[in-house]
């Protein structure tokens, strides 16, 4: 009878402990799955080491650029694999349905997986400026490195929304393939593995219809190797994007 009343009587969880609660879950997930940790890490190192060091050594310039451009392909993948596999496999296995009939914000779930992807960004971004420091001889100011780092943890949350989007639409079983056909195409024919000026010029025409060329351009910026377009165009374009793909994705996700 006493445990039955302490338990009655124990103080309910603030909003933001609730919060908090989901992300460190989505924390521990994500760590029993390294599967995803791991090459989420190590990819984007991996390719800036194969070509933005190994293949242009001797030439800081190339380093710079391609550090910049590694980071956003490297920030990308958390917001797409993320939210686009996991809200998708969570879907087909009624885990979304649990979640949503538990007494916890609609939401939690969603700024979990958000709060995780910021961080995989955040790891993302200091690995490759390390990398770019100690093998590819960059040298980046305090503002500069602030900057980079800035632009990558904040541009993942387009690619979080165009996830979700993804994620509301497919089945579990597809979505790899899926987030796969959006991501490393338009990795590619953003520029981010090689400058546009060594694609066809058809290519460099149509970038600005790619939100990853919108961030990598910001992350060019910093470095001083952007197409010298206006920061705000940038910002505005991904701002759009971020909203239109979430709006669709929870007129998706309350249908479903």
């Amino acid at each position: 009878m006493n445990t039955l009343a302490s338990s009655t009587n124990s103080p309910a969880p603030s909003l933001l402990g609730v919060y908090a609660r989901e992300a460190r879950y989505e924390f521990i997930r994500l760590l029993r799955t390294p599967s995803f940790a791991l090459p989420t890490l190590i990819f984007p190192l991996m390719f800036y080491v194969l070509f933005g060091v190994l293949l242009n050594r001797g030439n800081p310039g190339a380093s710079q650029y391609l550090m910049a451009s590694y980071s956003v392909f490297g920030v990308m993948g958390p917001g797409l694999f993320g939210f686009g596999v996991s809200l998708a496999l969570d879907r087909e296995r009624g885990l979304l349905t649990l979640k949503r009939a538990l007494p916890v914000p609609a939401g939690a779930p969603l700024v979990a997986k958000m709060v995780m992807a910021m961080v995989f960004a955040t790891c993302i971004g200091a690995l490759l400026m390390l990398a770019g420091r100690l093998l590819g001889g960059v040298q980046l100011s305090l503002m500069q490195t602030g900057a980079l780092l800035l632009v990558d943890v904040l541009g993942v949350l387009p690619f979080c929304a165009l996830g979700l989007l993804i994620g509301s639409l497919v089945r579990g079983s597809g979505a790899p393939a899926v987030v796969n056909m959006v991501y490393l195409p338009m990795a590619l024919l953003s520029g981010l593995w090689v400058p546009l000026s060594m694609l066809p010029a058809f290519f460099g025409q149509v970038a600005s219809l790619w939100p990853a060329w919108h961030l990598g351009q910001l992350a060019l910026k910093v470095v001083g190797h952007d197409a010298g377009h206006s920061v705000w165009l940038h910002v505005a374009v991904l701002a759009a994007f971020t909203v239109i793909c979430f709006a669709l994705a929870q007129r998706r996700l309350r249908r479903a």
